[in-house]
């Protein structure tokens, strides 16, 4: 790929949200809508490497994709629509992705259909990705997509952000659906990169957003702290050559205390001033670690009696797997291990490199050299991202007895 079709690529998936979002705003047919989206999209890629980028790469987007809605209305006489485009001068001051996120949050869509579409439509990731996001086909997730965009068409959803009676319900698929588009960015389950720096800055970009409407809900306040606290990392998460660095082996001084002092206070005041949710816990959590002078003064035991909290009230597998190391680091690594073996018998877990690559290191601790190099190297076989298989060949070979470590 050349420089410019690299920046084409680029630019074209951070606009395809908003220019989806204006044309549903002006149009109010997603389905239409999403489709002159990739039209344009795929112009756009085979003209401005040749051509040159538009001027104003946005409203090039929009016109485009505009002309082909306003096409399909004159053949089906559709004579209102296609006589009211709308102008394309407002384009660069307008940002309504945050509607757009509301919308496929609709109450008609069924949650997991949500969140797929949402995950399409507003954070440009591909279907596979979205699989591995939910622990499920990709063909799963293209069902519920296909199913999302029929339930809006069916129900005539209005593109506006929902009333004060209708907060409620949206958002906590639309809370949920940010922390996945941030997580997809912040550790990508596939591919050569580590982080997708795109997706991490819209999560946090919309989060702050939802934030400033609705000051008040913890629960929000929450998520945009984990968020913070965790992207506060991401300048020492990669080595040399992009090479994964966990947590335990981060240089801190490479951390961004900006965003720790802001994710801190953020925490620090939603847990005085609302009602208790997951997302305050997590960030909670984030924050005992971000505070910490090293890894050995690390306060476990604080993090799990905030990860039992999860589990007794927002249970989940993800949260069962980061509490059996929590366990392990109070109670000893024999302790985790066995909590891991139970969750090998789960379904969701089957096949899957985390919890593996968790056992690894369990093990590891507990001195069984064998067993750690050998989960490390099932764990590196499992995984679909290149730099955390790197880093987990790496740690097999060092957990080799034959070497000096």
């Amino acid at each position: 790929m050349t420089g410019l079709d690299a920046v084409t690529d680029r630019l074209l998936r951070d606009l395809a949200p908003q220019v989806l979002a204006v044309l549903v705003r002006r149009w109010g047919r997603f389905d239409a809508c999403e489709d002159a989206v990739q039209d344009a999209l795929l112009a756009a890629a085979l003209q401005w490497p040749v051509e040159g980028i538009a001027a104003n790469p946005k409203a090039w987007l929009v016109t485009v994709a505009s002309r082909r809605l306003a096409a399909e209305a004159r053949e089906r006489r559709e004579e209102r629509a296609a006589s009211t485009p709308g102008p394309i001068d407002d384009v660069e001051s307008h940002d309504d992705t945050l509607t757009l996120l509301f919308l496929c949050c609709h109450p008609s869509i069924p949650p997991s259909s949500q969140i797929a579409l949402t995950l399409r439509a507003v954070g440009g990731l591909t279907t596979g990705q979205i699989a591995r996001a939910f622990l499920v086909p990709e063909a799963t997730v293209g069902q519920r997509i296909g199913r999302a965009k029929e339930a809006i068409t069916s129900a005539g959803a209005r593109f506006e952000l929902p009333s004060a009676h209708e907060w409620e319900e949206r958002l906590a698929v639309v809370l949920h659906v940010l922390h996945l588009i941030f997580n997809e960015g912040y550790a990508a389950d596939a591919g050569a990169g580590l982080v997708d720096v795109r997706l991490t800055s819209e999560a946090i970009r919309l989060t702050r957003r939802l934030h400033r409407l609705l000051p008040g809900e913890g629960e929000v306040a929450g998520l945009l702290a984990l968020m913070l606290l965790t992207d506060a990392r991401r300048p020492a998460r990669t080595g040399p050559g992009g090479i994964l660095v966990p947590l335990a082996e981060q240089d801190r001084s490479r951390w961004n205390r900006i965003l720790v002092s802001e994710g801190v206070a953020l925490i620090a005041d939603s847990l005085r001033s609302a009602p208790l949710g997951p997302y305050q816990v997590r960030a909670a959590i984030a924050a005992v670690h971000d505070e910490a002078p090293s890894d050995e003064e690390t306060d476990w035991r604080r993090i799990l009696a905030l990860y039992e909290t999860l589990q007794r009230y927002w249970p989940g597998p993800m949260v069962s797997l980061d509490h059996a190391v929590a366990v392990a680091m109070v109670h000893g690594p024999a302790a985790g291990l066995d909590l891991v073996a139970a969750l090998e018998e789960e379904s969701v877990w089957r096949g899957h490199h985390r919890v593996e690559t968790v056992r690894a290191h369990l093990l590891d601790m507990a001195g069984d050299l064998d067993g750690a190099r050998a989960a490390y190297a099932k764990a590196a076989r499992r995984t679909a991202s290149l730099p955390e298989r790197r880093y987990l060949e790496h740690k097999a070979r060092q957990a080799d007895p034959r070497m000096d470590r």
